[in-house]
C-alpha cells in the first residue's frame, strides 16, 4: 500500500487486483453536502424508484460483481453469488421497512387541530464497510439511508475497494447522482477524518469491535451525530440432548466454518453437554475433515476459501498456539498449507481447561469447545462474553429453548438453526460489544431518518385564560 494509493490483492493468489488513489475527505464531504438538499427534496416515490433501478443494474452486473467479490475476498464463487442476490433483495426489503418503520401519521385533535408525525433525513451519512461482505453489508446501510433522503460517503474496507467501486457505479447508472453517493478510497487515516468531519451527520459502521469502540469514543461529545455500530461477536452454539447427532454436527460446522469463519455471526464457541460430547465431537471432526478449502473458482467448488490476508492468517495461528499452550486440547489442528497465502484448515480446540479464556472475536475458522454438565452452566457459559450478537441452541426441549431464549444475552437467538444466516427481513444486531441500533437490516430505517412531531392548525387560534390583569 503506497502513501498515495490503496492496493487490493487477491487472497487466493496474492496477485494485485486493483489500485486507486486515496480520496480527499474535505472535497468529497463538501460535494455531498451541496448535493444533499436536492436529493432530500425529491419525492419519496422518486427515491424508491431510483433504488429499484439500482437493483436492476446489479442484476445486469451479477456475473461481473460475483466474480469480483470472489477474487477480492477469496470466498467461493457460489457464496459470492448469494451475496449479490442479497444486495438485490435488500432494495424491496428496505422499501417495505421504511413504509412500516417511518410511516407518516396524522391524528385529529378536535379543537387543538392536528397532531402529525413525519420523518426527516439526517443529512450526509458516512458508511464504513467491512471486507467479509464488501457489497451486501455496506449496501444494508446505503439503500435505507438513500430512501430516507440522505447523501452517502462510502468508505469501503481498504482490503476490498474494487467491490465498493463497482457497487457505486451501479447506483450512478441507475440515475442517482454521483454527488449523492460517493466513494472514498482510503485506509484508517481517511476513515478517521471522515468520522470526525463537521460535514458528516451520521456514521454507519460494520466491522471490528476495536474500530467501533474507537468511533464511539471519538464521537462521545457529539450526541447530534447518529452512530450505528455493528461489531461482531464471540458467539456460542450450545448442543444439548438430541438423537440427531449428524444434523447437530452439520449445524455446528455451518455456524463455525462458513465464509472461513469470517462472519460476525459465526459460532466461535461450541458449548456441549458432557454426555453428548464424545458422539458430537467425533461427528463434527469427521465432517470438518471432509471440508474442501480452496480458491474461489476451483472445481469441485470449495466449502471455504482463504482468510482475507496473511496478517489475519498469522494472527489466527498465534491464537491457536496461545490456547494450546494455556491448557487447550487440539481436536483438529490449524494447518496452513502455504506460508505465502492465507489458506487455513478448519480447526477445533477444547478449551474447557483453559482457565482464562480470551473474550475476543477470533475472526476465522477456529472453533473453541467447552464441556458443561448442566443447562444453567451452559447458559452461564454462553453469557461469559462482553459481546452479544448471535446464539443458537441445538437440541433440547421447547421448555429449555424458552429458558435459553429468556436468559441468553444476544440480538439473534436461534433454535436448531445455525448462528449465521440471519434474515434481512428481521432486525439484526446485538448487545454489549456487538453494537447498537440494530444496524443494517429491517430496523435500519430507524436510524436513517428522525421523527418530527408537529401540532398544526389552519389558522392561529389562542387565548390566555389565567393570570392576566383586567384589560
Amino acid at each position: 500500500m503506497s502513501s498515495t494509493h490503496i492496493v487490493s490483492y487477491e487472497p487466493a493468489t496474492g496477485a494485485e487486483l486493483w489500485r486507486g488513489k486515496r480520496g480527499n475527505v474535505d472535497d468529497i464531504v463538501g460535494r455531498a453536502r451541496r448535493a444533499w438538499p436536492a436529493w432530500a427534496a425529491q419525492p419519496l416515490a422518486t427515491r424508491m424508484e431510483l433504488v429499484r433501478r439500482f437493483a436492476n443494474e446489479v442484476r445486469k452486473e451479477n456475473d461481473k460483481l460475483s466474480t469480483l467479490i470472489a477474487r477480492e475476498t477469496g470466498k467461493p464463487l457460489w457464496e459470492a453469488r448469494t451475496e449479490v442476490e442479497s444486495v438485490i433483495n435488500k432494495v424491496e426489503i428496505s422499501i417495505r421497512a421504511y413504509a412500516e418503520r417511518t410511516s407518516q401519521r396524522k391524528l385529529d385533535n378536535a379543537l387543538q387541530g392536528t397532531a402529525a408525525v413525519r420523518h426527516k433525513p439526517h443529512g450526509v451519512m458516512a458508511v464504513l464497510g467491512p471486507y467479509n461482505f464488501p457489497a451486501h453489508l455496506p449496501n444494508g446501510h446505503i439503500v435505507p439511508a438513500l430512501i430516507a433522503g440522505n447523501a452517502i460517503v462510502f468508505k469501503p474496507s481498504e482490503k476490498t475497494p474494487a467491490t465498493g467501486e463497482l457497487l457505486l457505479q451501479c447506483f450512478h447508472r441507475a440515475g442517482i447522482s454521483a454527488a449523492v453517493v460517493q466513494l472514498l478510497v482510503g485506509g484508517p487515516e481517511e476513515g478517521q477524518q471522515l468520522i470526525a468531519h463537521e460535514g458528516v451527520d451520521g456514521v454507519l459502521f460494520t466491522g471490528s469491535a476495536h474500530t467501533g469502540i474507537a468511533i464511539n469514543r471519538k464521537l462521545s461529545s457529539r450526541p447530534d451525530k447518529i452512530v450505528a455500530l455493528e461489531m461482531g461477536g464471540n458467539n456460542p452454539i450450545v448442543v444439548w440432548d438430541t438423537p440427531k447427532v449428524t444434523d447437530a454436527a452439520a449445524l455446528v460446522v455451518q455456524s463455525a466454518f462458513t465464509s472461513a469463519g469470517q462472519r460476525c455471526t459465526a459460532a466461535r464457541r461450541l458449548i456441549v453437554k458432557s454426555t453428548m460430547y464424545d458422539a458430537l465431537i467425533a461427528e463434527v471432526k469427521r465432517l470438518s475433515d471432509r471440508i474442501i478449502v480452496g480458491a474461489p473458482f476451483d472445481d469441485p467448488a470449495p466449502f471455504m476459501g482463504p482468510v482475507i490476508d496473511n496478517q489475519s492468517a498469522d494472527g489466527l495461528t498465534e491464537s491457536f498456539l496461545y490456547l494450546l499452550s494455556h491448557g487447550g486440547k487440539a481436536i483438529k489442528h490449524l494447518v496452513r498449507p502455504r506460508d505465502d497465502l492465507p489458506f487455513l484448515s478448519p480447526s477445533i480446540i477444547d478449551v474447557t481447561q483453559v482457565r482464562e479464556r480470551p473474550d475476543v472475536e477470533l475472526f476465522g475458522p477456529l472453533l473453541q469447545v467447552v464441556q458443561v454438565s448442566d443447562f444453567d452452566e451452559a447458559i452461564a457459559e454462553a453469557n461469559n462474553t462482553r459481546f452479544g450478537l448471535s446464539a443458537s441452541l441445538v437440541g433440547g426441549t421447547p421448555q429449555e429453548y424458552n429458558r435459553f431464549w429468556a436468559n441468553v444475552r444476544a440480538g439473534v437467538i436461534n433454535w436448531n438453526r445455525p448462528t449465521n444466516g440471519a434474515s434481512s427481513s428481521a432486525p439484526f444486531g446485538g448487545v454489549g460489544l456487538s453494537g447498537n441500533h440494530r444496524p443494517s437490516a429491517y430496523y435500519a430505517a430507524d436510524y436513517c431518518a428522525y421523527p418530527v412531531a408537529s401540532n398544526e392548525m389552519d389558522q392561529p387560534r389562542a387565548v390566555i385564560g389565567v393570570g392576566l390583569r383586567e384589560g
